[in-house]
């Protein structure tokens, strides 16, 4: 398979490494053409699990990622033994875990500490960033000195949200009306990057990288929900060698 990720930039610490792919490569048809590696939105499952063994040989991955099952919640697995896998995080403190979400618009986020002992993957949709999920991952990882990286996400000009929305991150904080803008009556386009630094420096991660991509506006690269309806998954990464 060709170089069909991203490696983020950003100062992770020697022995930390993260990739999150993109949509090129793989063997899957259709809808979900390229290296679609959901196994929940109706691709066939002999096309995903190729697609899988594709990653883990071409970023030569220490084990099998640990999928989660992502509800837009605020659930933390920890990676190291997990009892289950429904929740929108994974954390691990253990080498050789690769932590993982998949995302087809909403915002993955990956998290370090600087002496690269905890490492993090989180899903962050609006619901999610809403009700706490950084939050929740940055006390499970339980470090100092945390930084965050950014992945591909729907860009501030494609994600039109509802006054519920605004309301729901407004009620949290009022710093974060800046990252809504009016578009039409009871419509907004909101920054889903600015709302991310925001609650992740409220979190006490203020190394933040990233966050220059637009899923919805780039289909050669990306999957997008918004875009497509019916389309694949994308993965971002991070583990400990």
């Amino acid at each position: 398979m060709r170089a069909c990720w991203i490696e983020p930039d950003w100062p992770a610490p020697d022995g930390v490494r993260a990739a999150s792919t993109l949509r090129p490569g793989g063997v899957s048809r259709g809808a979900y053409a390229g290296l679609n590696l959901g196994v929940h939105v109706g691709d066939d499952p002999a096309h995903v699990a190729a697609n899988r063994r594709l990653l883990r040989e071409a970023l030569n991955l220490p084990a099998e990622p640990i999928w989660l099952n992502q509800i837009h919640g605020v659930e933390v697995i920890r990676a190291d033994a997990p009892a289950r896998l429904t929740g929108d995080a994974a954390v691990t403190r253990r080498a050789g875990i690769v932590c993982a979400v998949m995302t087809a618009d909403c915002l993955p986020i990956l998290l370090c500490d600087r002496a690269g002992i905890g490492v993090a993957a989180v899903h962050a949709g609006w619901r999610g960033l809403a009700g706490g999920v950084v939050e929740a991952a940055v006390a499970a990882l339980n470090r100092s000195d945390l930084m965050a990286w950014l992945g591909p996400a729907i860009g501030p000009a494609a994600f039109e949200v509802g006054d519920e929305v605004r309301a729901a991150f407004l009620g949290r904080s009022g710093t974060c009306a800046d990252a809504f803008r009016a578009n039409g009556e009871a419509h907004w386009l909101a920054d889903l990057y600015q709302l991310a630094r925001r609650v992740l420096q409220r979190a006490g991660v203020c190394n933040i990288y990233g966050g220059e991509y637009c899923t919805y506006s780039d289909p050669d690269r990306f999957f997008s929900y918004r875009r497509d309806g019916q389309t694949g998954r994308m993965a971002t990464l991070i583990w400990r060698e």
